[in-house]
């Protein structure tokens, strides 16, 4: 009885550590912008938690959904300039996670307020990212066509993540649900009209796709963020997730990215793993999740 209750505490403990590690490596040394195991009190923000997109995007198949976003944005020749000539994710990768992964949180969890200062901090520093792309076109990352761009491809991704690895199947209608509220980010963006649904958003997909076109600033940036210099003890985890993103892009896309896919790898070694990994990081973020709300119910209790 006492190995078996020394066993148990040591998987807690260690639940608790590598969730505590995970949200540190995803957000930074940011505090979560609301504790999803708690009822919700007072304003819920854009969508609440009966919303489509807050199940998708408390669910771990977005570590997934934002690598696959990453790639797919390489293939804009003007999105990739400006991530190119204006981002130090080469140097600095884990802040550049970080300051996505806020701006998803306070979009998608936060209050109207912190999510209004969510789009504004980004909308400010849209109007510093300008330039000229190396086939000499200007660009703008307040450009509403880039913009309706980059939020397409992130909606893409996490929507084909989810139905792939999420924790629960998503019906049509839900898939519907989530593209309808996710266009309110784009509208506060100041992007152009955004897909409403499923079949909008693959017909955006198809209409936009003689626009991209990758050069040598996407194919570097596509080999760099395979193999990123991330902390140590994420690297086994990154090893899954990154080939797990790259089976979920078209085929023309790894072609041009130059991101092959080993017949019978995905279906057999890569999707297993990835939906073993997912399930594995989601029970450790909600065991640290609860021993937080337990810490935090026992200091209430002594507080006189």
């Amino acid at each position: 009885m006492a190995a078996a209750e020394s066993i148990g505490s040591l998987v807690g403990r260690f639940r608790i550590e590598l969730g505590r590690n995970l949200r540190g490596f995803i957000a930074g040394d940011q505090p979560p912008v609301r504790d999803l195991g708690l009822p919700v009190e007072g304003d819920p923000g854009l969508f609440g938690p009966d919303s489509v997109t807050w199940r998708i995007h408390s669910d771990g198949s977005m570590l997934i959904g934002g690598i696959r976003a990453l790639l797919l944005q390489m293939m804009h020749p003007l999105a990739m300039a400006g991530v190119a000539d204006h981002s130090d994710y080469r140097h600095n990768p884990d802040k550049r996670l970080a300051r996505t992964s806020q701006f998803v949180a306070a979009t998608t969890f936060g209050t109207t307020e912190q999510a209004e200062a969510a789009f504004a901090l980004v909308k400010r520093v849209h109007t510093r990212v300008v330039g000229t792309a190396p086939d000499g076109r200007p660009y703008s990352a307040s450009d509403p066509h880039l913009i309706s761009w980059v939020h397409h491809s992130e909606v893409d991704s996490f929507l084909r993540a989810y139905q792939r690895f999420g924790a629960t199947p998503l019906s049509d209608a839900d898939a519907n649900t989530y593209v309808d509220e996710m266009a309110v980010v784009c509208e506060k963006l100041d992007g152009e009209p955004p897909a409403r649904s499923v079949a909008e958003l693959a017909e955006y997909m198809r209409k936009i796709r003689p626009e991209l076109r990758v050069g040598k600033q996407g194919r570097d940036a596509a080999r760099w963020l395979m193999v990123p210099p991330i902390p140590v003890p994420a690297r086994p985890a990154y090893a899954v997730l990154a080939p797990a993103a790259v089976g979920l892009l078209p085929s023309w896309v790894r072609r041009e990215l130059r991101l092959p896919l080993v017949p019978g790898a995905d279906s057999l070694v890569v999707q297993p793993a990835a939906r073993t990994l997912v399930r594995t990081l989601a029970w450790a973020i909600t065991g640290l999740a609860e021993a937080e709300a337990a810490e935090a119910a026992a200091a209430a209790v002594q507080t006189p």
